[in-house]
């Protein structure tokens, strides 16, 4: 998650490698710019994505915003999940991804949250990632 491989008895699943996190700021900077969102611009019936990298997939979102004239301010991103713990992995987190946006590991964001055993994520059958992002005008 987030370019870093977390061991846990479970993985994530996907059309790419399932990496939640560049998913979800991937969403965050495309809309931020109004440029659409991940699933049009990597869509899952392409088999050019079938297993692609994640942070390829950010980087390029990344590439979009420059061509456009903006650039990432900041990221901040909740990982919501009983297990595997986040915190232990954010420093790491945020370094990967912040040499992936081109911005300072003081401009990227990362934390965990339970979901107190509520509802599916509390019940481990997945995950949730929220992201913000910030941009603003080259």
């Amino acid at each position: 998650m987030g370019g870093v491989k977390i061991p846990h008895e479970t993985g994530l699943t996907g059309h790419s490698d399932g990496d939640a996190i560049a998913h979800a700021i991937t969403d965050a900077l495309l809309g931020a710019a109004a440029m659409g969102d991940i699933g049009a611009i990597f869509p899952d019936t392409d088999p050019k994505w079938l297993g692609a990298d994640s942070l390829k997939m950010l980087r390029e979102a990344v590439r979009r915003l420059d061509a456009g004239g903006y650039y990432v301010v900041n990221v901040d991103v909740t990982v919501i999940t009983e297990a595997p713990k986040i915190g232990p992995h954010a420093k790491e987190i945020r370094a990967k991804l912040a040499g992936v946006l081109g911005v300072g590991v003081d401009s990227v964001s990362v934390k965990g949250k339970t979901n107190e055993g509520m509802g599916p994520v509390g019940r481990r059958e997945g995950l949730e990632v929220h992201a913000v992002a910030s941009i603003a005008e080259a």
